[in-house]
């Protein structure tokens, strides 16, 4: 697996003062990782009136990749929680923009590292927030003189203080379970993810593959702050890099794996993987997948894995739902399998050729009693034109069951999400122009008509695969060291 890194920090796209308030846990708001928000007001006609804040400028330090959260502790006000390759921390007043704590952790990599194109690396995946208790959980790339560590923080919201018993030092965690685990090789930039009471994160590869690397889940209990399960790839490689890194429906936890470094034996490379809480390996071909033609993806650095593996429960009709999981490769296809029976090497699965170029950022779901579709960003679209947003349309079974529902064009690599005003109505896909002409874009996602054409909101500093967030009345996304903020007329 090659994939580039490139820096970032703090966008924030802010509304009319009675939106209605939501907070942001995880990466994608939600365990399945759906990128779905209600914004009451937020219609598709009230998209149209969007514009820049202009005294909404928090100043930060450090690149930002992973995606910001939104927290409001109870009776104070909503704050925007944000995590930088410098491995600072901040609580930033969601309304005015000031600073209202900042934690700087142990020194992120600086030198030395092996491979990557991060530097400073520190902080690469999305925080996660436990509700329950104020605490961020995070994960940090460390250095100190030429060792390097992979750290796992628990901070207080409160004041941004590390939890006593933090970090957990996933290198001495691991060796003591007998297992090799290189903090040097191994990259973190999925979000991490809180699921039956349990924190896992995962880890992939960095920019060049310098091994020895896996693919490697770990879970650990929060309160106790111990390793209570791993999971890693047999063979070398097979790096879970996607955004979303790890997914959760009502039962289990799914990801997708890159390319392995093997001569011919499966290794749990360029797969979805079905996990069970404690991470037991299963040898049942009901809990993964995998193309017949893995070894040739290998071969072509063509991950199956190129973005997280969305659960999806799609429509069967009379009320019944039928649950699937659904992949986007860089080799262009999406893949969709049952998830009660992933079906092994070569299993059953509708593969449908999509896109002529590398799909690698996070898809968003729209899902309504009558269809469940997935936009994405495509660099190269089969049956459109350009690169922009498409929108699949699935269903559980017949003769396309992976249908292009439309195409729109717009310059950029970020990665969409939602909106919705409750749930079904007024839906809108929106995505910043990351890398391309760095304005926000908003599609009428039954559509595809533009509903916000991003005249008069270019932005400096946005790097590929970054995402927006809604929350408290606002939109948050990552740029370079500020935040910036847009507001609209209530619909």
């Amino acid at each position: 697996m090659v994939i580039k890194f490139i820096a970032a920090s703090a966008l924030c796209l802010c509304f009319g003062a009675e939106a209605a308030a939501q907070d942001v846990l995880t990466y994608h708001n939600s365990v399945g990782r759906a990128g779905a928000y209600k914004v009451p007001g937020l219609t598709l006609a009230a998209a149209a009136s969007v514009t820049k804040v202009a005294d909404f400028a928090p100043v930060l330090s450090g690149n930002i990749y992973a995606q910001p959260l939104y927290w409001k502790p109870q009776g104070g006000a909503g704050e925007l929680i944000v995590a930088t390759e410098n491995n600072i921390v901040y609580a930033v007043n969601a309304t005015t923009g000031a600073v209202v704590w900042h934690t700087q952790l142990a020194a992120p990599a600086t030198s030395g590292l092996p491979c990557g194109n991060i530097n400073p690396e520190g902080i690469d995946g999305t925080p996660t927030i436990d509700p329950a208790t104020g605490t961020l959980y995070l994960d940090a790339l460390t250095q100190s003189g030429s060792s390097f560590a992979q750290m796992v923080y628990a901070l207080s919201l409160a004041d941004g203080s590390v939890v006593s018993g933090w970090p957990v030092n996933v290198n001495t965690a691991l060796s003591g379970a007998g297992i090799t685990f290189s903090s040097g090789n191994q990259g973190e930039r999925s979000g991490l993810l809180l699921y039956g009471g349990e924190l896992y994160v995962v880890y992939g590869g960095k920019y060049g593959d310098c091994t020895p690397y896996n693919g490697t889940v770990i879970e650990l209990d929060p309160t106790a702050h111990t390793l209570q399960g791993v999971w890693q790839t047999r063979a070398q490689g097979g790096g879970i890099w996607a955004q979303g890194g790890i997914a959760g429906d009502a039962k289990s936890l799914y990801v997708t794996t890159g390319n392995t470094f093997t001569s011919g034996t499966y290794g749990d490379g360029e797969s979805i993987e079905r996990l069970s809480p404690g991470l037991a390996r299963s040898t049942s071909t009901k809990d993964y997948y995998a193309p017949a033609n893995w070894h040739s993806l290998d071969d072509s650095d063509l991950d199956l894995g190129g973005t997280e593996a969305l659960p999806v429960n799609l429509v069967t009709g009379k009320g019944k739902r039928s649950p699937h999981v659904l992949a986007l490769g860089k080799d262009g296809n999406a893949y969709l399998v049952r998830r009660n029976d992933l079906g092994g090497v070569g299993g059953p699965a509708t593969i449908v050729k999509v896109s002529n170029g590398q799909i690698r950022t996070a898809p968003a779901i729209y899902s309504t009693s009558t269809a469940d579709m997935v936009a994405f960003t495509n660099p190269g679209p089969v049956g459109c034109s350009g690169t922009g947003i498409m929108m699949l349309k699935l269903v559980p079974a017949g003769s396309a069951p992976i249908k292009v529902e439309w195409c729109a064009a717009y310059s950029g690599d970020g990665s969409p999400i939602i909106t919705t005003t409750d749930g079904t109505s007024n839906p809108i896909v929106w995505v910043p122009g990351a890398e391309g002409d760095n304005e926000l874009h908003g599609f009428n996602a039954l559509t595809g008509a533009t509903v916000f054409s991003g005249a008069g909101t270019a932005m400096s500093g946005l790097r590929h695969f970054q995402t927006l967030i809604v929350a408290g009345g606002r939109f948050y996304v990552g740029a370079d060291n500020t935040v910036y903020a847009f507001s609209f007329t209530k619909g």
